[in-house]
């Protein structure tokens, strides 16, 4: 009696992927629509629009877990939001200050803890797929390490900005008169990446694990 061999197990459509690339593709959209300044956009969300077409262009050899693609988009949003205002007159980092009283619009410090928050799980998957440290205790350190430089590297960005664009750059850098804005925007973004690993880490490692699985059954 001849037996049928089983067909191949179909991999599970990236549902989550294609939704949030959906997403981030309309926010975008949606905030390039009466901008305060097309400058301040434009420099906010180039992350976006870079990330986004490298990231299609590279899925079939290397899809994001869809904890990270999920992450991704967020941040996107929060640019896109960020660049549609600018980060020191978005109407919720308003009603913020307001309601609590502080003394300047919170969304800027938001927009670095996030900063740190989401490349943490970036950074956590690229070393955990390509490098030898998967399960190693040094993963996290130097996952943290980098979300750092990653932050100090966007903060000399905002300083070539202020050079180069004199008084034209403040609504990008968005300092609203605090001279430690730089050290906050590196310490929040501290705050995020450690935040984040120690919250997603489990949930990061079991993505991983079901993505190394269906990478194998497509072999």
């Amino acid at each position: 009696m001849t037996t049928v061999p089983p067909a191949p197990r179909r991999a599970p459509r990236p549902t989550v992927p294609v939704l949030a690339a959906g997403v981030v593709v309309v926010g975008t959209a949606v905030s390039a629509w009466g901008v305060r300044d097309r400058t301040t956009w434009f420099l906010e969300t180039m992350w976006v629009l870079i990330g986004l077409p490298l990231i299609v262009v590279t899925w079939r050899r290397f899809p994001l877990t869809g904890l990270l693609c999920g992450l991704l988009a967020a941040h996107a949003l929060v640019l896109a939001v960020g660049g549609h205002y600018t980060y020191a007159r978005v109407p919720l980092g308003d009603w913020v200050r307001d309601t609590f009283g502080l003394d300047r619009n919170p969304y800027d410090r938001f927009g670095h803890l996030m900063q740190g928050f989401v490349p943490a799980i970036l950074v956590r998957e690229l070393l955990s797929r390509t490098s030898p440290l998967r399960g190693s205790r040094w993963l996290a350190p130097l996952t943290v390490c980098a979300c750092l430089a990653f932050s100090a590297c966007f903060e000399l960005l905002e300083w070539a900005a202020a050079v180069i664009g004199g008084h034209g750059a403040d609504a990008f850098l968005a300092t609203q008169g605090d001279v430690w804005d730089t050290q906050w925007d590196m310490f929040c973004a501290l705050v995020g990446a450690v935040l984040s690993l120690l919250l997603l880490s489990r949930v990061h490692d079991r993505q991983l694990a079901a993505l190394g699985g269906a990478a194998q059954r497509r072999m």
